[in-house]
């Protein structure tokens, strides 16, 4: 996987391999592709990979179904990016003449 990559473009590219190595005439197990895909990743889906690791079973899993995972795993990280970079602005609720007579 790119650095610039998303899930839904890597997956797609994962279909692309795996068809050209069916063209070849090698076949793929399901079990076999899921793992390739999870070594892949880049190091900000690590903890997804491990929490995948840990409660599912990788010798039934479907690509789709880890692609699915990985992309509502992307989108929320991002959401939370995006949040982390949002700044307040307060807007002062006083006029001039307040606080010229106030001083």
């Amino acid at each position: 996987m790119k650095d610039d990559e998303s899930i839904q473009d890597f997956h797609m590219n994962i279909l692309d391999i795996e068809n050209a190595i069916s063209t070849l005439g090698e076949m793929m197990t399901e079990e076999k592709l899921v793992r390739k895909i999870l070594r892949s990743l880049l190091k900000n889906f690590y903890m997804k990979v491990t929490a995948i690791e840990e409660v599912q079973d990788i010798k039934n899993m479907k690509v789709e179904e880890i692609s699915a995972s990985l992309q509502t795993f992307e989108m929320a990280i991002s959401d939370k990016t995006e949040k982390k970079h949002k700044s307040l602005a307060f807007v002062s609720n006083t006029s001039n003449e307040q606080t010229e007579g106030d001083l």
